[in-house]
């Protein structure tokens, strides 16, 4: 009985592999068995083993494991399939050499063995240096492998504009720094003593102090690219197109709000985040009270045919930021003319990119670093 119980258990949290959390604590365990997928197909194995052993229920505890199973694996399958054809789709939107890094056209964009390492690069050490006048205006600069001067990444961390730091998923830093980046991981003021566009600015400070301080850090100032995650994109998004950095070449978008407006239209559940709350805190007031600060905060209103390049990557199963910001972006840059991919993961939720080895994980650092090596070429 004991078995039967934990396999339904493990059904019904192999559901969130097809379906969206529908509580903040599911979207975390969404997270794990999205992106973790071989620690609960290896649980539910040893159950299945386990039911040679039991004599009641075999038949339906069998049936249950193997769904859950089933479901359980279904990331890795789908990751396959989205591997399949990424390298085709992105080498048509930039050209047949995008995809090759370092003279290498033979990595694959996912690899089952990859999901057993616990990491795949080696930890860069970083220097906290201060850009601007206050505490809150700090970043940790991760020094690129080779020598001379390179490309910088400018990261902008998410959490709701609110929380999060520059401490934030630093795999990603360390990977592109090992690969031969500049990384620039930046904190910024946070809501709701700070609003908008104060974050934004923070983010050209930092602009003006790495240019300024170009020589001492190696940086080629006429090689920047911005990535930034959740609320971290809206920041990393309206900075590269409403405020364009000189030397700017692309952005990076991991699952950001593109349209203000919209979003606050269609708020996600409560359950899992009171999204409206938050928008609220950051813009200064409801979208009735102060509907211009929406609107001057929505990237999407900012798109034109000077726009830099960009790379939108989103999971279907998001149930914080909706994918249909990134769907909505997708239309407006291919309406204008701007070069850009969209990676649509379709099994994957908010914050999949925690585990760098996991299907979301390797397909969008894959396509990440082939973006950032195209535009800075």
């Amino acid at each position: 009985m004991i078995v039967l119980i934990l396999l339904i258990v493990l059904l019904l949290a192999s559901l969130l592999t097809v379906f969206k959390a529908p509580t903040y604590h599911l979207w975390l365990l969404a997270i794990a068995v999205s992106e973790f997928p071989l620690i609960f197909i290896g649980i539910t194995g040893v159950l299945l083993i386990a039911i040679v052993w039991v004599e009641k229920y075999r038949l339906t505890s069998a049936i249950i494991g193997v769904l859950a199973l089933l479901l359980f694996s279904s990331p890795i399958i789908r990751g396959y399939i989205v591997a399949s054809t990424v390298k085709q789709e992105f080498a048509a939107v930039f050209g047949p050499g995008s995809t090759i890094v370092n003279g290498d056209n033979n990595q694959q964009p996912f690899s089952f063995f990859n999901l057993f390492k616990t990491s795949n690069t080696k930890a860069t050490d970083y220097k906290t240096l201060t850009y601007g006048n206050d505490t809150e205006q700090t970043l940790d600069f991760y020094p690129a492998r080779f020598a001379g001067r390179k490309p910088c990444v400018v990261v902008v961390h998410g959490g709701s504009w609110s929380s999060g730091d520059s401490n934030q998923l630093p795999e990603l830093n360390s990977y592109l720094a090992n690969a031969g980046y500049n990384v620039v991981s930046i904190n910024y003021h946070l809501a709701p003593k700070y609003q908008a566009p104060v974050a934004v600015n923070d983010v050209v400070e930092a602009f003006n102090y790495l240019r300024k301080n170009a020589e001492n850090l190696n940086i080629d100032t006429n090689n920047f690219v911005l990535l930034g995650r959740s609320a971290g994109a809206q920041i990393a998004l309206l900075s590269a197109y409403k405020y364009p950095q000189k030397g700017l070449k692309g952005v990076v978008d991991f699952y950001g709000p593109a349209d203000m407006v919209w979003g606050y239209s269609m708020p996600a559940s409560k359950l899992v985040m009171d999204s409206r709350a938050v928008m609220e805190r950051y813009l200064g007031g409801t979208y009735k009270g102060v509907p211009d600060n929406y609107f001057a905060s929505s990237p999407i209103e900012f798109v034109n045919k000077q726009t830099v390049p960009t790379l939108i990557i989103h999971g279907d199963n998001d149930v914080l930021v909706s994918p249909i910001h990134s769907c909505k972006l997708d239309a407006k840059l291919t309406k204008t003319g701007v070069k850009h991919y969209y990676l649509d993961l379709p099994w994957a939720t908010h914050g999949f990119d925690y585990n760098i080895n996991g299907p979301g994980g390797q397909l969008s650092t894959y396509v990440v670093e082939r973006f950032i090596n195209i535009v800075c070429r």
